[in-house]
């Protein structure tokens, strides 16, 4: 095997930034690729599907994900994942601020070639 395809696993905070923030008892978490090349990689892994098993311990309900191709961003929403939102919820973090870094976690599984182009060129 060419160690150009070589896979590895890093933190998704290595090609991506992140946003977040509540809408009542859901919680939307913007990913943003570091890089152009980055976007292509993220559209094709990061599925509603796989964000929605990241957080199923946090109790979150069938995420949605939305493209902003323009942007070289995913935002998904994750319903109910703040077990009623601000004024409702015991949680530490009622209004999903911590969601974005908690995403930034999360582990890839991604070869050397495309971890190259995910990463941001330039200073």
């Amino acid at each position: 095997m060419k160690q150009s395809s070589t896979k590895q696993q890093i933190r998704l905070g290595d090609i991506a930034y992140a946003r977040s923030g509540d809408k009542g008892s859901s919680a939307n978490v913007g990913v943003i690729a570091r890089a152009p090349q980055g976007f292509a990689f993220l559209r094709s892994y990061l599925s509603a599907t796989r964000v929605e098993k990241f957080f199923k311990p946090l109790g979150v309900g069938k995420v949605i994900r939305y493209e902003l191709a323009n942007l070289g961003a995913l935002n998904f929403l994750l319903p109910g994942v703040l077990a009623g939102g601000a004024s409702r919820s015991l949680r530490t973090d009622a209004q999903g601020k911590t969601l974005g870094q908690a995403i930034l976690e999360m582990k890839l599984t991604i070869t050397k070639k495309d971890l190259a182009r995910c990463k941001r060129s330039g200073p």
